[in-house]
């Protein structure tokens, strides 16, 4: 079994993640999934400072910041959430100051969440039949927000995971007849959400797949923005696993009604 209190000694709020997470099963398998794009996650943020490349470079921090208040990484997800204002603002003087320490905090969350899985085998996400009559798509850049919410619902629906807005679009052009829910995130690379807004209003999809946003927006001005929409309604992050099911059986039902 493994120990939590190896990660509450170092620094990680285990209690909250696992209020959020559902329990210890979850928990452990989630983790498991931060450490599994843990790699490209970095180098993704690397290049894009790098590179100048400020639009990017915030929401890639963005994502960090989501996923490390998801498994109570309190420190990281405070240094990501500065260095996402920074970077909307153009203040690369900020960004470039304090990047060597958010990359240290990075590495020191990885080598104890690997410290800890290594205590016993790491819960995988079961082995679970696809052949679901119906699916809900879930759009993120989040990979723990993505990986949670199919652990939610994979007994109930099939989950199809999209990491941008152009993977939302081409799902619904492939599998709009089985899709009877869309989660949609607001902050994604290439194409966003409000991109993936505008798509659904011009084709009048609205009406065949039900729509809610998942964000960590907090803003007046693109919660309104987003509410000009048909949207059925918004749940804002962090979630947990009782909240996300009330919302998704709010969003197909009231869909259906429609």
């Amino acid at each position: 079994m493994k120990d939590t209190n190896f990660l509450i000694q170092n620094g990680v709020d285990v209690a909250h993640g696992i209020e959020l997470l559902g329990d210890i099963e979850m928990y452990n398998s989630i983790m498991q999934e931060f450490l599994n794009s843990y790699t490209e996650r970095m180098q993704k943020i690397i290049s894009a400072k790098n590179n100048g490349d400020m639009e990017n470079y915030a929401i890639e921090v963005h994502a960090l910041k989501s996923d490390s208040k998801y498994l109570g990484f309190n420190i990281l997800a405070d240094l990501a959430y500065q260095h996402e204002l920074a970077s909307k603002s153009k203040n690369v003087d900020v960004v470039n100051s304090s990047f060597n320490q958010l990359i240290q905090e990075a590495n020191r969350v990885m080598q104890v969440a690997n410290t800890y899985l290594r205590t016993g085998n790491a819960t995988s996400s079961a082995d679970r039949s696809q052949s679901r009559k119906k699916a809900i798509l879930v759009a993120d850049d989040s990979n723990i927000i993505r990986s949670f919410i199919h652990e939610v619902f994979a007994d109930q629906f099939e989950v199809l995971l999209a990491n941008d807005g152009k993977e939302v679009l081409d799902l619904v052009n492939t599998r709009s007849n089985d899709i009877v829910a869309l989660l949609l995130d607001l902050n994604m690379p290439n194409v966003d959400g409000f991109q993936v807004l505008e798509y659904f209003q011009y084709y009048d999809l609205f009406k065949k797949i039900p729509v809610s946003i998942i964000s960590g927006a907090d803003d007046k001005e693109t919660i309104d923005r987003a509410f000009t929409y048909p949207i059925v309604d918004m749940l804002n992050k962090p979630f947990d696993k009782e909240s996300v099911k009330a919302f998704v059986e709010k969003t197909i039902s009231l869909g259906a009604v429609e």
